[in-house]
């Protein structure tokens, strides 16, 4: 065949007359005049336009049988399609099959490649058959999660695609002679397994992330419940997209490339690559490749709404106590009764994981959205105790499993379960998906506050840099939260106290704040002692597990004591005894968008600094076992401090051992301070009768808390939502 010839391709179609069309266009270096022409559902004038355009064409691509079949055109089995392409034998006549398995293919790929993790776990419903066939055996690679439209109708897809066993129970009675089923008798048995299983698409579709199916399968299940979806279909005109866009859809994923200014389906580029081949060889999979390469082919990646990503997290919860049982209406009645609130603890975690709440709105000023779930063990951290860690691990894969079914992409762990056993390490090895502690937030989230108070406190200056112009302290510096708070402080302190009786340790640490600051004031101890009265900021990170690591008494009034320690360091005896000192235990933070979600005994959109790590990570596209173990790297802390600002988190809150603090603490524990430095000065100051010029003010002494006492001891100002 001359190369200079124009090559006719035809497309006969069973959809519509509308968007025909007979068009000249080059293409891999050739010309070619390209026709379309649709028959409406007419199978019978197919076959004829098959037949007469075999005499004049190079090429006739035959399409359209499940579209026309869900635009209400066709009504006969969709297989006849293939009587359609068996009307000649004059000239290749293709159904873009095998193009469509490698563009499908490869359209997923290129998403998952771009976007890493874009289908883990990711809920899927499909309103096609067998042309999406190639789809959903890619899919299943990233993804178990796979619903199916209506089963019955599905005669065609492969046993091996193990269709979701609850929208296709209806699908497996019969299913072995619906083939031969007459058509009327096909239409009276499908109407009421048909209803039942179009009623449970329909609810997986309003949860789905992913709509699989040409635009006129969509358009035939409804296009409600698209918005914010990613949707995976072919041949997106601009009118389809349009209309795409006004549905909410997020990314459209058109495996049908588009060279020309109109719209092309996959069997016309595969009838096109027929018409090129040399000789009589049948067409093969390298021909379509050597003309995607030289064409530059590529999937469409459509973003009708703007540029934007949805991920999808869970995060474990569990009861801190009986108290929780007796405010939930199932048990409150039967906790309440005496004796049976340690029963109802006992029995309760036993319990199978459960949805607490369904988390939504979340959304970073980068354009990324977020998702998630929050999954309740029933276990209180007395009930954990009682177990061996093993006990907890199983309930914590349980909870991944669930989060992979509702499509969680990275999931975390908080209160006791981070903490339990190897601390996160095991479940990060068996469980289905992701996992983080949040712990590299908590620390970050912990100084964050502290830096906070200080600034709110008023008592200690802090200048436009954030510097804090003080002296701090962190006891408890050479463990792996310790020295990631030292490494913080040496940042915005003029000095920093290093404490521990690890010696050695502390002055490697010494050595890499001063090579990473060289200008920092540093100082090490074994003890607290000595330094402790002039301290304007402390951080206790110990793992005394309870055991005293100050002498509260000591400390200066108005110094802010930030104490990261799980269990704490600080009992609330102590911090009882000292109202004219500010001892905080988190900084909680607030989630960027209009967030819902069910109360978690915080302010609306606030949440604990290690349920924010988890959304942190959702938000930025990064799936993976962030910090797990009792060793928090410096690295991650300052990183998701960072990828924190990016997506809008802010510090919303800082608690204490009685819960958030108010402007009204703030204030009371200001007054007190100042009332007690004021108490302390008159104590030290000369007698009036001296000539001698009256000393600076002494730092703190024992006798401090007597200055401190009339204040009155801050309430406590926990909140729900």
């Amino acid at each position: 065949m001359p190369r200079n010839k124009r090559l006719v391709v035809v497309n006969v179609t069973l959809q519509g007359k509308e968007w025909d069309y007979d068009k000249k266009v080059s293409f891999a270096g050739r010309d070619f005049r390209l026709i379309r022409v649709g028959t409406a559902g007419d199978i019978k004038a197919a076959e004829d336009l098959v037949w007469q355009w075999s005499l004049k064409a190079d090429a006739i691509a035959v399409s359209g049988a499940r579209e026309a079949q869900a635009s209400g055109l066709y009504f006969g089995d969709v297989a006849d399609i293939h009587k359609v392409r068996g009307t000649t034998s004059r000239v290749p006549v293709r159904d873009g099959s095998m193009l469509a398995d490698v563009l499908q293919e490869w359209a997923i790929r290129h998403v998952q490649a771009e976007m890493p993790g874009y289908f883990n776990n990711a809920r899927v419903v499909v309103v096609g058959g067998t042309i999406q066939q190639r789809t959903i055996a890619v899919l299943r690679e990233f993804t178990a999660n796979i619903d199916f439209e209506d089963p019955m109708q599905r005669v065609d897809v492969p046993t091996s695609l193990n269709v979701n066993p609850v929208t296709s129970a209806a699908a497996q009675v019969g299913m072995f002679s619906w083939r031969k089923t007459p058509d009327l008798l096909k239409e009276a048995a499908h109407l009421p397994a048909g209803w039942v299983s179009d009623k449970l698409a329909h609810r997986a579709a309003k949860d789905a992330d992913i709509m699989v199916g040409s635009f006129a399968e969509l358009m035939h299940f409804g296009l409600e419940d698209l918005a914010g979806k990613t949707v995976i279909t072919n041949a997106v005109s601009d009118g389809r997209l349009a209309e795409l866009a006004s549905r909410g859809v997020s990314l459209v994923i058109d495996g049908t490339p588009r060279p020309f200014p109109f719209v092309a389906v996959t069997a016309m580029f595969e009838a096109m690559a027929a018409a090129m081949a040399e000789g009589d060889e049948e067409l093969a999979t390298d021909d379509l490749i050597a003309m995607i390469e030289s064409t530059g082919m590529t999937p469409r990646l459509l973003r009708p709404n703007g540029d934007g990503r949805k991920s999808r997290f869970a995060f474990v919860i569990h009861p801190l106590s009986t108290q929780y049982f007796k405010n939930v209406e199932a048990l409150g009645k039967v906790a309440s009764l005496p004796g049976m609130g340690e029963v109802v603890e006992k029995a309760m975690a036993y319990i199978p994981p459960f949805v607490y709440s369904h988390v939504t709105g979340i959304t970073s000023p980068t354009g990324a959205e977020a998702e998630g779930w929050l999954i309740s063990v029933g276990g209180t951290p007395k009930e954990m105790l009682a177990h061996s860690p093993e006990f907890t691990y199983s309930r914590l894969l349980d909870a991944a499993d669930l989060a992979q079914k509702l499509g969680a992409q990275v999931m975390g762990l908080g209160a006791f379960t981070k903490v339990v056993g190897d601390a996160g390490v095991t479940v990060a090895k068996k469980a289905s998906i992701p996992v983080t502690t949040g712990n590299s937030y908590s620390a970050s989230g912990a100084l964050w506050a502290a830096h906070a108070a200080v600034r709110k406190l008023g008592i200690a200056k802090v200048d436009d840099h954030g510097m804090i112009h003080g002296k701090a302290m962190v006891v408890g510096a050479s463990g792996a939260i310790g020295s990631v708070c030292a490494r913080l402080l040496a940042l915005v302190t003029d000095e920093l106290w290093l404490v521990s009786p690890e010696t050695a340790k502390l002055l490697a640490l010494k050595e890499d704040i001063l090579r990473e600051h060289p200008r920092a004031h540093v100082h090490v101890a074994t003890r607290p002692t000595a330094a402790l009265p002039e301290m304007d900021l402390i951080v206790t990170a110990t793992s005394a597990a309870g055991n005293k690591v100050l002498d509260i008494m000591k400390v200066k009034p108005g110094c802010v004591i930030t104490d990261v320690a799980r269990p704490l360091d600080m009992s609330a005896e102590d911090v009882a005894k000292r109202p004219d000192v500010l001892v905080i235990e988190s900084g909680e933070i607030e989630l960027p968008g209009d967030v819902h979600m069910r109360n978690i005994g915080l302010p609306k959109g606030v949440a604990y600094a290690c349920l924010a790590e988890t959304v942190v990570l959702a938000l930025e596209g990064r799936y993976e076992t962030f910090t797990v173990g009792r060793n928090i790297e410096w690295p991650k802390v300052r990183e998701i401090y960072q990828l924190g600002l990016k997506h809008g988190m802010k510090l919303a809150t800082i608690s204490g051992v009685r819960g958030v603090f108010t402007d009204e603490d703030f204030d009371r524990v200001r007054e007190a301070a100042l009332a007690a430095r004021a108490a302390l000065a008159a104590e030290q100051a000369p007698a009036p009768t001296t000539a001698r010029r009256a000393s600076a003010p002494r730092t703190a002494t024992r006798r401090t808390a007597a200055a401190g006492k009339p204040a009155p001891a801050r309430r406590s100002a926990r909140k729900a939502t």
